[in-house]
């Protein structure tokens, strides 16, 4: 048993990023107290910046007396499920953590498969994967599109499906939690610390209320957070791609002037010069534009831009003080 593990208060915390999670919330509350484990557990919820009454519900989840304590952080704004799950993990308290969404789609019940999968498995982190995925279609193409933008910048480890649903240990969790920039990947951050990495298959239901919070643009974000927080492959995709054009232009301008001078044949100069000019500006545009992006996110890493700004934290009671030591208190 490591010294993390010895010095836990509970044996699992789990971590539920909420964002308009009004409606399921509270059942997933109620279900995850239900559980038996073995050491106790804590369930800490983070509310990211919300539209619907998330705040409220959450809130008045960790303010009743319950038979596991549960921690309510409300966050400044909205700052993603990434920077959620940062700050969630970093209050964390458990030997183990588990991370989990808040609609309903992960049952409750496989938390405990997956806490004892990870407890025994021997390894840092346990990912989980589905037989069948109930995810609408955007969802299913946009996951699949970053595991595998995932899987060409970071050497992910073959078959492994970067779940949502998963389990770190707390020096996992201690690790990732020293990056402290504003663009996080929770995957990419843990890759870092380990490839000591178990796999579980559990089910996986239909959204249970409402629509998937997963857009265009959360995609957009999580693509430009793995391809350019955590490798230069862009840059250098960009330099060769302004090489290839170097050489190609290169190869043209010899077979024009070859032309001119065996065949004597005039060399036209309107339609090829604007394709040509219109190629070699637009490539240099998309170059200055990957260049910028990392410019800027240096300078906002520099800069000090919070990766999370905590409002509100109220930390539970229990009806029935289990095993652990709860710390009730709260601060806003």
């Amino acid at each position: 048993m490591t010294a993390a593990r010895e010095n836990a208060a509970y044996a699992l915390s789990v971590v539920v990023p909420v964002y308009n999670g009004a409606r399921t919330v509270g059942a997933l509350v109620v279900a995850l107290s239900d559980l038996a484990i073995p050491g106790g557990h804590e369930i800490i919820l983070v509310d990211d910046g919300s539209a619907d009454d998330s705040r409220a519900v959450c809130e008045a989840l960790a303010r009743a007396e319950a038979r596991v304590p549960v921690t309510f952080v409300r966050l400044a704004r909205n700052f993603g499920e990434h920077n959620a799950v940062m700050a969630g993990l970093s209050l964390a308290r458990g030997a183990l953590i588990i991370t989990m969404d808040d609609d309903l789609q992960n049952p409750p019940a496989e938390v405990v498969r997956l806490f004892e999968r990870a407890r025994d498995g021997g390894h840092d982190v346990t990912y989980t994967y589905y037989a069948e995925k109930r995810h609408n279609v955007f969802r299913n193409l946009g996951s699949a599109f970053a595991n595998r933008t995932a899987s060409l910048l970071l050497g992910l480890p073959p078959g492994l499906y970067l779940s949502s649903f998963r389990c770190v240990s707390a020096f996992v969790a201690r690790e990732v939690c020293r990056y402290t920039g504003p663009f996080p990947f929770v995957d990419g951050l843990i890759l870092q610390v380990t490839r000591s990495i178990g796999r579980l298959q559990v089910e996986h239901l239909p959204r249970a209320e409402g629509r998937s919070n997963y857009t265009l643009r959360r995609l957009v974000r999580l693509w430009l957070n793995i391809a350019l927080n955590f490798s230069t492959l862009p840059l250098r995709l960009s330099a060769l791609l302004g090489l290839g054009t170097a050489a190609a232009g290169t190869i043209l301008g010899v077979a024009l002037l070859s032309r001119w001078i065996l065949l004597d044949a005039p060399v036209g100069t309107g339609a090829g010069l604007l394709v040509a000019l219109l190629l070699l500006s637009g490539i240099m545009l998309v170059m200055v534009g990957v260049v910028g992006e990392y410019v800027g996110r240096t300078f906002q890493t520099v800069s000090g831009r919070p990766q999370y700004a905590i409002h509100t934290l109220v930390r539970g009671r229990t009806a029935q003080p289990g095993a652990g030591s709860p710390d009730p208190g709260q601060t806003g």
